[in-house]
């Protein structure tokens, strides 16, 4: 495993630098490179302690991690992304706010049906805030490009991601968007996703602990030469490496159940926003809806 001579001079070639080079790392320290991706403000914040504590290995480790990179230290590692967090580029506080708001709910006892739904709307804004701040604009663009260039979309997700792929695929046949929807019915994932091509998008959804299925369609996908574009929690996970594109969302996890909520909201605002791209006044390929005329009586 070589290491790199000369550190990167920003937060973001560090982080193009990690997901090039993350193959290539040991188990223990993709451990360390995945919490660098996920959670910048704190590896700028915390002190060397807490961040082993968090990502479950020894200071040492994280030291080796930095010096992989080029950097003397982690010390010099962490300022990048604090500087990042001086120039107002980062997003700012959201996993701060979601360990205090984790707290906060873990530390009560269940009440009435209200409590539990405050809660759950309170951890889903979190999350609904946080998805604005890490999904760019031109993500999304290219996002919806891939969209409307693609001859079939083909939508795979399955366990906890299966509402959000199911509504995707009926979503974008509601607006006309030729789609195949992979629901695996008697294991046959892999034979629905036989026939795509490089003029075609799969759109993959999964999050940890990334469900088999998925991973194998999106490797088939590749292996046919079709873009990839994934909805995932991290950047490195097992559907986004291999990915075109990838679309990270974080949810909010709410007395140890996760939602789906800001998944959801960027399923609806990728299928808006193609609709409004392929509409006739948008100058796309969508055919106009013409109302029938009631006939007379």
């Amino acid at each position: 495993m070589a290491e790199s001579n000369t550190p990167p001079t920003t937060a973001e070639e560090l982080r193009a630098a990690i997901l090039a080079r993350y193959e290539s790392l040991s188990k223990r320290l993709q451990q360390i490179a995945r919490y660098v991706l996920d959670e910048p403000n704190a590896v700028a914040l915390e002190t060397l302690a807490v961040l082993a504590d968090r990502t479950g290995v020894q200071p040492s480790a994280i030291v080796r991690f930095a010096k992989y990179f080029g950097f003397d230290g982690a010390t010099q590692m962490q300022r990048l992304f604090r500087d990042g967090l001086l120039s107002g580029t980062a997003p700012m506080g959201y996993s701060e706010r979601v360990r205090e708001f984790t707290q906060n709910v873990e530390g009560k006892a269940v009440g009435d049906p209200g409590q539990v739904l405050g809660e759950f709307v309170e951890g889903n804004i979190l999350a609904m805030q946080n998805l604005g701040k890490i999904v760019g604009r031109d993500d999304l663009s290219r996002a919806v490009k891939l969209i409307s260039q693609a001859e079939t979309v083909y939508v795979a997700g399955f366990r906890r991601s299966f509402p959000v792929a199911a509504y995707l695929a009926y979503s974008l046949l509601q607006v006309d968007k030729r789609t195949v929807f992979i629901d695996s019915l008697g294991g046959m994932s892999l034979q629905q996703v036989h026939a795509i091509t490089a003029r075609d998008l799969l759109i993959a959804v999964s999050y940890h602990p990334y469900a088999e299925e998925t991973v194998h369609v999106v490797d088939a996908a590749v292996e046919r030469g079709a873009k990839v574009l994934s909805i995932s929690d991290s950047l490195v996970s097992p559907v986004a490496k291999p990915a075109t594109l990838v679309l990270q969302v974080r949810e909010a996890e709410i007395r140890k159940f996760r939602s789906l909520s800001a998944s959801m909201c960027l399923a609806q605002a990728l299928v808006i926003s193609y609709a409004f791209a392929a509409s006739p006044a948008a100058g796309g390929a969508k055919k106009a809806v013409v109302p029938a005329k009631r006939a007379k009586k």
